[in-house]
């Protein structure tokens, strides 16, 4: 199997987990661990990232609040 197969797998197998602990009424927190233990291991977050991430203060929270530095000089015209 080829390794762009074996992604789309194991990205297909996280969906099928996630919808899954949703139909059988899992509280959201819990349905997104469990996803979170199905991403295969070399990427996935650690308890504490997700946990932060969920609350809203990620690396991806702080990504978007911050505006990137070639805007802030097209912006001042320097």
């Amino acid at each position: 199997m080829s390794k762009a197969a074996a992604d789309e797998r194991a990205y297909l197998n996280v969906l099928r987990v996630l919808i899954i602990s949703f139909l059988k009424g899992t509280a959201p927190i819990m349905a997104v661990e469990a996803v979170r233990r199905a991403i295969p291991g070399q990427v996935r977050p650690t308890f504490t990232e997700l946990e932060q991430a969920c609350r809203g203060g990620g690396s991806a929270a702080a990504a978007t609040t911050e505006a990137p530095p070639a805007a802030d000089a097209a912006s001042t015209g320097g």
